[in-house]
């Protein structure tokens, strides 16, 4: 019916319906819509119709728009249900979901809205709220299905029937003893060929990939990537199976530390998007750029100092903005594979030596070739072999130091436990500017009487 239908075709037909109050036909519509096209639609309403088409959907997919909100969306979509839906909302969302929008609200908003809870289901997001941020612990959901390991596959597929609704994930079983401890693990394959009275012991996996309650959440996403998970269970200290996290969490953390890298490398440190205001992303790329203006100063101050270098040969002047340019590119260049081979990569004293090895080659093949490049430009152009070969050289040595400054700084902030992503571009950018300038210049220095 709608397949071929754009989202502003299908929100038309659904204001219509809203207004004439056919509420089967705006099911019909819904059942065929993903929650994310769905929670397009809404957003994309008039705010006048937005209170009738959440009276409208149904209560599986009240929870599914909730959860493709963000923040603010989901307290004002909370604050229009009203307590008693709200809190029917709440109970049946995953628990990690909810304890992620609770995170940034105050003690009273938190307390308000967990009342409205019922109590298992509120400890239950309090239990993971007490883990650190940004650990296993804070986005697992305790809401899973476990078997015993003396089950038979009969049983095993019984208590599945009955807690299949209950669970964010039916990919994999878990197995725990009777100390609650992870034994192993079964797929939904093994049980479709097992016999009905085979035991779960003889048919699990023993050796379980888990991750624990306090595993940076990097590192999970780096565990599913590895093995290609679904999901993946966290275990504490003793092995205690706790909960579960699963790809769509896994695809979340990435998307977030992607976001958190690229802000830290552009030196805006905090988040600017496409609806942040004027003056707040103004005031988050400030305190970077002022520093970078204090460190710039010092470039300044090196050109100054190398004044009767310049007087005696202008035409220096022509090539110091490629030669800063082109130091400051291969460093970022650099930085970036590093900040991404550093998430990819288990990292030991031979993968940096190789790394760095590597990195060193790079930048003097790139060196030659553009030395090259320059100092025949240079020649062309003002007419002086000695210039060509100032100026090729100095390109040499700087993509040089360039390309190393890229690869070790960030290495060295990893190594000291620091976000390597910390090391930004405009960081290395600048650094590379003061590396360059006094490269360039001490060179020309040296050969100023050949100059002249």
């Amino acid at each position: 019916m709608i397949k071929d239908m754009t989202h502003e075709e299908i929100s038309l037909m659904i204001i219509t319906m809203l207004t004439e109050n056919k509420k089967s036909d705006f099911e019909t519509i819904i059942d065929e819509l993903q929650p994310y096209d769905v929670a397009a639609i809404y957003k994309e309403l008039p705010e006048k119709y937005k209170g009738r088409f959440l009276l409208f959907l149904k209560m599986d997919l009240l929870v599914d728009l909730m959860e493709e909100l963000d923040k603010e969306e989901q307290l004002d979509l909370l604050n229009k249900l009203g307590i008693e839906k709200s809190s029917k909302v709440l109970n049946l969302m995953d628990n990690d979901d909810l304890a992620t929008l609770l995170h940034e609200l105050s003690p009273e908003k938190i307390d308000s809205l967990l009342s409205e809870m019922k109590v298992e289901e509120s400890e239950a997001v309090k239990d993971i709220m007490k883990y650190p941020p940004e650990t296993a612990g804070r986005i697992m959901n305790n809401r899973f299905v476990w078997i015993r390991n003396y089950f038979t596959v009969r049983e095993a597929v019984d208590k599945l029937k009955s807690f299949a609704q209950f669970a964010e994930s039916l990919n994999y079983l878990y197995v725990i003893d009777e100390g609650r401890r992870l034994a192993g693990v079964v797929s939904y394959r093994d049980l479709l060929l097992a016999e009905p009275d085979e035991k779960i012991n003889n048919i699990m996996f023993e050796r379980v990939i888990s991750v624990t309650d306090t595993t940076d959440q990097e590192e999970v996403a780096t565990t599913v990537q590895r093995y290609d998970f679904i999901s993946v269970p966290v275990v504490d200290e003793n092995n205690v199976l706790l909960g579960i996290i699963t790809v769509d969490d896994v695809i979340d953390v990435v998307m977030k530390e992607a976001n958190e890298d690229i802000e830290k490398l552009s030196a805006t440190g905090k988040s600017i998007d496409f609806e942040t205001k004027t003056l707040v992303a103004a005031a988050r790329r400030l305190p970077w750029l002022i520093l970078l203006l204090f460190i710039g100063v010092l470039s300044g101050r090196i050109i100054s100092s190398f004044e009767d270098t310049l007087k005696q040969v202008v035409a220096l002047t022509f090539f110091m903005p490629m030669i800063a340019g082109m130091t400051g590119n291969t460093g970022t260049q650099s930085l970036a594979v590093v900040v991404r081979g550093l998430i990819s990569y288990d990292i030991d004293k031979k993968v940096i030596f190789r790394l760095i090895m590597r990195e060193l080659g790079v930048g003097i093949s790139i060196g030659v070739i553009c030395a090259i490049l320059i100092s025949v430009i240079a020649y062309i152009w003002q007419g002086s072999l000695i210039l060509g070969f100032v100026v090729g050289c100095s390109l040499f040595f700087t993509l040089i130091i360039g390309t190393l400054a890229g690869t070790v700084i960030p290495i060295v902030l990893y190594r000291l436990n620091i976000d390597p992503a910390v090391a930004s571009g405009p960081l290395i950018t600048t650094l590379n500017d003061i590396f360059s300038l006094l490269t360039y210049f001490g060179i020309a220095t040296a050969f100023l009487t050949h100059l002249m």
